[in-house]
């Protein structure tokens, strides 16, 4: 038993020392299929964090730090300790590093025990006889030996599988810190909005009775008392339309966070012109920083795992050899079982030699390989849209800047010709239709400035998402 268990541990040992052989072609990471810089445009406002001047990249940002905003933070905390869709993608990957754990398992032999016995009774000639027989065993049964890395491939395969799911998850997880900033930021917008609406409403309701009494007493005509009534009926309308929309976007942050919101989170929130989020950015960014991106990451992993199945597919040509060794002891007496002479052992090595396969090997190898050249085009294509999505926002916070302070000018003007229109009419100097018309311009321009407010925000969001968020989070 000795001499056995002394071949046995030979053999396992050489099956490791051969394992480290594959046939996977080296992997190399594709150039970049796009520019070596990426354009910066015009500095954004920068958050608290970043104040110092120091230039910041937002994939070296925590969350916490790019979003300032106490309870934009407590409601990312809430969603990424919540939210459904990323409990799922958590749970995705314990799955793939489950189905990794069982491919890796196969580099290494299974041991097992076996144990039975037999009684049975005969008949030989003209009496029967009762014979036993017991056995017990431990061993491994048709252990592969990695001669070639077929086992060893395809565990790295799992394994890039397996890191590929969790960068999905992480981008998942950046994905849903932006989903969650945009959506309060819209509800920001509209609530605003609906702030705006419930003051033209007053000033249209003012304006209606002051017409109504100046119609009764001759001096204002039907025509404008009509226009003016137009005027408040548009105004009811738009309360209700912005109430309904502020409603709804609490209700999709809700479903966001993934549990009910106190009404006390919304009270006194900091209105949309006091939102800082962004970082300082440095004069030229690296095209190579979007490899920081998750859905970057796991599409090179994608890519990997596809390498290594080449590696898999190339020693299907190549003969196998499994090997089935056993020890153990077998007796006709179960006390007898464990005695120095009732050892047994069993030895099996098998080889099996691919010989005709009618192209199924070369095949499998052909699809493995355009599998490759496929997962290297859509790497290639997402580096390509995730610089598309770099430079938009890049170029669009400059761009930005220069409409927020156009806007800000306009809604301005806009409120000088409302304070002339309307002292002009009450002096008589000009008609009730230039003072609408001067309070309908307001209202517009009042909510082209929240709209462009919001729209330079979501592109701060954009731009976090877009660079790959803050995963060095120190929070």
């Amino acid at each position: 038993m000795k001499v056995l268990h002394t071949r046995w541990l030979a053999a396992v040992l050489m099956a490791g020392a051969l394992g480290g052989c594959t046939l996977a072609p080296e992997y190399r990471r594709p150039e970049l299929p796009v520019a070596d810089a990426l354009p910066v445009g015009q500095q954004s406002p920068i958050s608290p964090a970043s104040a110092n001047g120091a230039a910041v990249l937002s994939a070296e940002l925590a969350w916490r730090e790019y979003f300032a905003d106490p309870r934009l933070q407590q409601l990312l905390t809430l969603a990424l300790a919540n939210n459904r869709d990323l409990r799922a993608s958590a749970l995705n990957v314990e799955a793939y590093q489950a189905q990794y754990r069982i491919q890796r398992s196969a580099l290494f032999p299974s041991i097992s025990g076996e144990g039975s016995g037999t009684k049975q009774r005969t008949l030989s000639g003209s009496s029967y006889v009762t014979s036993e027989i017991y056995t017990v065993s431990v061993g491994m049964t048709a252990y592969e030996l990695d001669l070639y890395g077929r086992v060893r491939n395809l565990k790295d395969q799992a394994l890039e599988q397996y890191l590929a799911m969790e960068e999905t998850h992480r981008s998942a997880r950046l994905g849903l810190v932006a989903e969650v900033a945009r959506a309060y930021l819209t509800w920001l917008a509209d609530r605003e909005l609906l702030t705006t609406t419930e003051d033209t409403l007053r000033v249209e309701e003012e304006s209606f009775q002051l017409i109504e009494q100046r119609e009764r007493e001759g001096i204002a005509t039907q025509l404008d008392l009509a226009q003016a009534r137009t005027s408040l009926e548009t105004a009811r309308a738009n309360r209700s339309l912005y109430q309904r929309m502020v409603a709804q976007d609490i209700n999709n942050l809700v479903l966001l966070v993934g549990t009910p919101l106190s009404p006390s989170l919304f009270k006194d929130a900091a209105p949309l012109n006091a939102q800082a989020i962004g970082a300082r950015l440095p004069a030229q960014l690296p095209s190579s920083l979007l490899l920081q991106r998750p859905d970057i990451m796991a599409a090179e992993h994608e890519l990997k795992g596809a390498n290594a199945n080449i590696g898999a597919a190339r020693a299907a040509f190549f003969p196998s050899i499994s090997l089935t060794a056993k020890t153990g002891a077998i007796s006709g007496d179960l006390s007898d079982l464990f005695d120095g002479d009732s050892g047994s052992w069993l030895f099996s090595p098998s080889i099996n030699l691919p010989i005709f396969t009618a192209g199924r090997l070369r095949a499998e190898l052909d699809v493995a390989k355009i599998r490759k050249d496929i997962t290297v085009a859509q790497y290639e294509k997402a580096i390509q849209t995730a610089f598309r999505e770099a430079a938009d926002t890049l170029v669009a916070s400059g761009t930005f800047v220069q409409q927020v302070a156009a806007q800000k000018a306009n809604l301005a003007a806009n409120q000088e010709y409302h304070t002339l229109a309307k002292a002009r009419y009450q002096q008589g100097l000009d008609s009730f239709l230039t003072l609408l018309d001067a309070q309908r311009s307001l209202y517009s321009a009042r909510q082209r400035y929240i709209a462009v407010q919001l729209s330079q925000l979501l592109n701060q969001v954009d731009l976090y998402k877009a660079l790959g968020g803050g995963w060095k989070d120190r929070s």
